[in-house]
């Protein structure tokens, strides 16, 4: 299972945050810096509405969504390159993710000790990112040096790596994470084989306090750091308050939702989280069902159909004939089975059809 990285700087709210989307108490959220040590690994439900909407047109009760996996990763600080803090340990628990949720402070609270001080989003986002930078500009350099000789002995793949390194190397030390660097087809993948921090898919998460979430828009910080995450990271930012979201975790859907309406909030910060490093990790969405249940699978994007059934079961994989596709909004405003396929919204789909976000599925084996 691809999983998703919670960083940043000490007493950010990664640990809170964590516990919450995870609903759990695994990862240690005290009021001091390295509270967190070795990672905390949580699987986490993918909020999808669309469950609900196919389940009532399919008459069954039962719904089961698809997850993904997070890990809260110990609080880097400045020097984490050179090993401050712990910081080269720390940097291996990053590599191992798939993508980043990068949490940053956005409130203030003179009861909760932040590392440098003052309150200062943009520079916090910065110092995370420099060591991230730095530690990737290492990493290339000292590749760069074992490389070089099988280069020039015409070693056509230490050719292409060279090629890669030198390209990365300037980008690096200008202080750009390595994803804003577009590599394509043999080069992609020889930048994958270099197991860069900076080539992880982000998603900035600002962490604001409950009183400022009917108007997260209108936020200085928040305004400021989404601003920062377009035009120095071309990434998104998404508002939580990891406080509230642990707060909820604690109380019935019912009464989360109820609590959520006094605040006048539609929903959390956490399901757009959640939903936001999905998407991150490149991972869709299709949907089965039968008289008792609909469930959620996830596929990588472009998975074809045939390894789509095989992801249900390996029996499926082999046995594949055909697939039935119908997507979720037509069978949702048919309102009934019988009435997409007098519409003509059914199609027959072959082994090699790319899987489509959203696409519900019926597969015919032998």
């Amino acid at each position: 299972m691809l999983k998703a990285g919670i960083v940043g700087l000490p007493n950010v709210g990664k640990s809170t945050l964590f516990n919450a989307v995870t609903r759990s108490h695994k990862a240690p959220a005290e009021n001091y810096p390295f509270c967190t040590i070795e990672p905390n690994l949580g699987v986490v439900t993918v909020p999808d509405p669309r469950l609900d909407a196919l389940a009532r047109v399919v008459g069954v009760a039962q719904r089961i969504p698809t997850t993904i996996e997070f890990v809260d990763i110990a609080g880097l600080v400045k020097g984490a390159s050179q090993g401050e803090g712990l910081g080269n340990k720390f940097l291996s628990h990053i590599r191992e993710v798939d993508a980043l949720v990068h949490v940053v402070r956005c409130f203030e609270d003179p009861d909760v000790h932040h590392v440098t001080g003052a309150i200062d989003p943009v520079r916090d986002l910065e110092i995370v990112t420099t060591e991230l930078v730095l530690a990737d500009l290492e990493a290339v350099r000292k590749r760069h040096e074992r490389v070089a000789k099988d280069a020039k002995r015409g070693d056509k793949h230490a050719l292409l790596e060279v090629a890669c390194l030198e390209r990365l190397d300037p980008h690096l030390n200008a202080g750009h994470p390595a994803n804003l660097l577009s590599f394509t087809g043999e080069e992609a993948a020889a930048v994958r084989g270099f197991f860069l921090l900076t080539t992880h898919p982000v998603v900035f998460a600002a962490n604001i306090k409950e009183a400022d979430l009917a108007q997260p828009d209108a936020h200085p910080h928040v305004v400021r750091v989404r601003e920062y995450a377009r035009t120095h990271q071309g990434c998104d930012t998404v508002v939580v308050c990891a406080q509230l979201e642990s707060d909820l975790a604690d109380l019935s859907p019912e009464e989360g939702a109820q609590y959520l309406a006094e605040l006048g909030v539609k929903e959390t910060g956490g399901a757009a989280l959640i939903r936001a490093a999905y998407a991150l990790l490149g991972l869709r969405t299709f949907f089965t069902f039968n008289e008792n249940e609909v469930r959620a699978w996830t596929v990588p994007a472009g998975t074809t159909a045939v390894k789509a059934a095989g992801r249900i079961h390996t029996d499926f994989e082999r046995g594949f004939i055909k697939a039935e596709r119908v997507f979720w909004e037509n069978l949702v405003r048919c309102g009934s089975v019988g009435h997409a396929r007098e519409l003509g919204l059914y199609a027959q789909e072959g082994r090699d059809y790319a899987v489509r976000d959203g696409d519900v599925l019926l597969f015919k084996v032998q």
